[in-house]
Order: structure tokens, then sequence, then C-alpha cells
């Protein structure tokens, strides 16, 4: 549930859930972030421009020739979603190759764990993980929770390159680079899956907040072959 509403500038509201980072919190994030989008999509709610979600926090940016901060945090306040809501979610397998080319941190990470590069691999895959949020850039996924064996900080030096498809680890979550980008997470293998397709308008995300993603691992033959 929301525990605090507030002004975000003149143009957006900041919904607060609280501050701790799990999966209830942030379901009930997502839960009002999917019956806004409804809302809107059958204009049932008006002035809202843009929805932002992340672990915690919803911000609602709006249209001041349309609403206002009054109006619209009222509307939230006020806004009763039906028990029966609930938005199907998808399960995801992205296949993963950890082979030393696309691998560039188990050596750092087997320092700071003190496990071998295949304890560490056991440990990743065998969870189930639960999509908090996309963004960074277009489509990341944000994956949670890693085994608390395994979590690492970021590295001190971020790259200046990480290639599209990285998986990367930081902390309780996992993430994948779904452009080539800056970075500073783990890296502990890459995907050929395709994570965002800008070409697809209409839903360009693979893994959307409130998914649930099963990594497995993969050999450098299967990985070079699997878009032909």
């Amino acid at each position: 549930m929301i525990k605090n509403i507030s002004n975000l500038g003149d143009s957006a509201i900041y919904c607060d859930f609280g501050s701790e980072v799990n999966e209830t919190v942030n379901s009930s994030v997502i839960k009002y972030f999917n019956y806004l989008t409804i809302l809107l999509k059958e204009n049932k709610i008006d002035g809202i421009n843009n929805l932002t979600p992340s672990y915690n926090k919803l911000i609602i940016s709006f249209d001041l020739n349309i609403t206002n901060y009054k109006k619209l945090k009222d509307k939230i306040e006020n806004l009763e979603i039906k028990t029966e809501f609930k938005k199907k979610n998808k399960k995801i397998k992205v296949p993963i190759c950890c082979d030393e080319e696309y691998a560039y941190d188990f050596e750092l990470l087997s320092k700071k764990t003190n496990l071998s590069k295949k304890e560490i691999l056991n440990l990743y895959f065998e969870k189930e993980y639960f999509c908090y949020m996309t963004g960074f850039i277009g489509g990341m996924p944000f994956l949670g929770d890693i085994n608390k064996k395994i979590r690492s900080n970021r590295l001190e030096t971020p790259r200046i390159k990480v290639p599209k498809g990285s998986i990367g680890i930081t902390e309780q979550f996992a993430n994948i680079y779904t452009f080539e980008s800056p970075g500073g997470w783990n890296i502990i293998g890459n995907t050929p899956l395709n994570i965002f397709n800008k070409k697809n308008t209409k839903e360009p995300a693979l893994i959307i907040p409130g998914d649930k993603v099963l990594f497995y691992e993969i050999t450098k033959k299967e990985y070079l072959s699997w878009n032909d």
C-alpha cells in the first residue's frame, strides 16, 4: 500500500510505498502501475502522461493543462483496485553462456565470495528471479533476489562498454544489458536472447515488472548457433 503521496516538482506525484526492497512491496507498486495503465487506456482517468515504477516508488507525471496535484492526489488516495484485478505475469527462461569470453568477473567474484565459479553458478541457477523494474537503458530488467552468498558490490571502476546481452550481478540484483552500455555490474555471462526489440512498438520488452525469470546455462556452441 502507498504510505505517502507528495508532489515532485510542478507536474508529478511521488507515491512512496516504503523503504524496503522486496517482492511484496514491489508487487504493490506494480499493482498500482498496471491498474492505472488500464484506467488510462480506458480513458477513465485524465491528465496522466507517464508512469514510472521503481523498487518501492511510483512517479506519476501529469499535464497541468488537464489536471493538478490536488485533484490527482485525491483520485490516487481514493482509488479502489478491484480485488479480482491481477495482471497475468509471464515466466521466462533465459539461456546464458558463461564461457570466459563472455563472463569477465568470476575471478573477482571468487575472491569476494570465497566460492569457485561452479559454486557461484550453482547458487545463481537454483533460483527463480522476480522482475522489480526496468530502466537505465531500454527494457533492462532488474531481477531479484540473488542468494546472499554470491552478493557483491559494483566494480570499483565501471566499464566503458558492456556488450548487449551481458548478465550482471550486484548486491541483491541481477540484470541483463539490453544494449551495449557503460556499466559497473559483475558480468557472469551473456544471453543470445533478444530481451528488448525496439521494432516491436507494442511490447518491445520481453521481461516486464512482475515477471519471473529462470536462467539456465548453455555452451558456447549453442550460444553461437542460437539465432541461426
